[in-house]
């Protein structure tokens, strides 16, 4: 649906469809004053979700922060740890008490909980991309509720997150749900007045310079945080709201189409599933630049041919995703390469018919990214 459509219509009719669903509240909504878990919270939201599921057949996956929080309070913890060790072993005794209090919660219900950890590999890694869809699809199906948090107990800093809210957008992204709703103890997005603003075309500067960011000393997260979330869902083509997940009923008010809470409209294109994890999600591991001819190229749908590449850097293998850059050092595309990065700089600004002297091989391709595999700025 473009901005024009969802401009000229209510929220009630632009939603009615929503059939895939994720959720993520944030540590702040899910604990009260005195920083332990929320019990009436996790009831309510339960009763919300679980309404949701039997009586719409909407296919809900949650991504819950809280289990370091959780953690904190059990072991007498004050403030949010700063040393790994120790934000470690707050999650570890934190995540079995917040799993037995959502489990208890939608046990009423006739719906399962299942606990998924991840990390930043588990996104990456095509195989195990693939494989974490599969588990949520198959949790779905056995009318399970998939609960999904940073695995915090093992995960070091290069393989970290640190903020729920890109794990959901990633997650959202990997199910091609039709919406991501983000939960947080803010009513949404405050423009410069102090007021909500109720929508958003385009997660640009004059957005994101409204953010008024201040982390408590239990989360991570921050408005900061949640708009880059919503920038990347909605570049893969979905909507995101940001609203309060104190509010009763809040998740099935918003589906309702109430005005509450900041919605961030989808880009104009949807991008396949494929396209969500070569774009959006899997890490690059080196760089190509381009002349001019070949960046105009992509730009109408081109493959990448070697005669227009001027310089590679990183230390990227075939199919490893790149980042092509032009002339000036602006990104234009991310794709998968055919090529490693050493083959790259024997045949930059050649043409194929050379390949066969240059590689000292037999066969080839004409391609050092092609066009299926490639995935263009908006």
């Amino acid at each position: 649906m473009s901005t024009g459509e969802a401009n000229a219509m209510d929220r009630a009719a632009f939603l009615a469809n929503v059939s895939g669903l994720v959720v993520k509240i944030g540590t702040n909504a899910l604990t009260g004053s005195d920083g332990r878990l929320d019990h009436d919270v996790i009831v309510a939201l339960a009763a919300d979700l679980a309404g949701l599921w039997r009586r719409e057949q909407i296919r809900i996956t949650l991504v819950s922060s809280g289990a370091i929080g959780a953690g904190m309070t059990e072991l007498g913890i004050k403030t949010r740890p700063r040393d790994l060790p120790m934000l470690q072993s707050a999650a570890a005794v934190g995540q079995g008490l917040l799993m037995n209090y959502f489990a208890a919660a939608f046990k009423p219900y006739g719906l399962h909980v299942g606990q998924i950890l991840v990390t930043r590999y588990d996104f990456e890694d095509r195989p195990r991309y693939l494989n974490l869809r599969n588990c949520i699809h198959a949790l779905h199906r056995c009318a399970a509720l998939p609960i999904i948090n940073e695995n915090d107990a093992v995960a070091v800093e290069e393989i970290r997150f640190g903020d729920n809210d890109l794990i959901a957008a990633h997650v959202t992204n990997l199910l091609q749900a039709d919406l991501l709703i983000l939960l947080s103890v803010v009513d949404g997005l405050l423009d410069a007045a102090g007021g909500v603003r109720p929508l958003v075309e385009d997660v640009d500067e004059s957005v994101t310079q409204l953010v008024r960011d201040r982390k408590s000393s239990r989360g991570s997260g921050g408005m900061g945080g949640k708009l880059l979330a919503a920038g990347t869902v909605r570049t893969a083509g979905e909507p995101v709201i940001i609203a309060n997940g104190k509010v009763p009923g809040i998740v099935r008010r918003l589906l309702a189409g109430e005005p509450l809470g900041t919605l961030v409209l989808p880009g104009k294109r949807r991008l396949s599933a494929r396209s969500r994890w070569i774009g959006l999600t899997a890490r690059v591991r080196g760089t190509m630049v381009v002349d001019a001819g070949a960046a105009a190229a992509l730009r109408n749908n081109k493959s990448l041919l070697a005669g227009g590449i001027v310089g590679s850097d990183g230390d990227f293998t075939p199919g490893d995703p790149v980042a092509i850059l032009d002339a000036s050092g602006q990104l234009l595309a991310r794709g998968l390469s055919n090529y490693s990065r050493a083959d790259v700089e024997k045949i930059k600004g050649h043409r194929s018919r050379e390949f066969a002297r240059l590689l000292q091989c037999d066969t080839w391709y004409d391609e050092v990214v092609h066009r299926d595999d490639l995935v263009l700025e908006p």
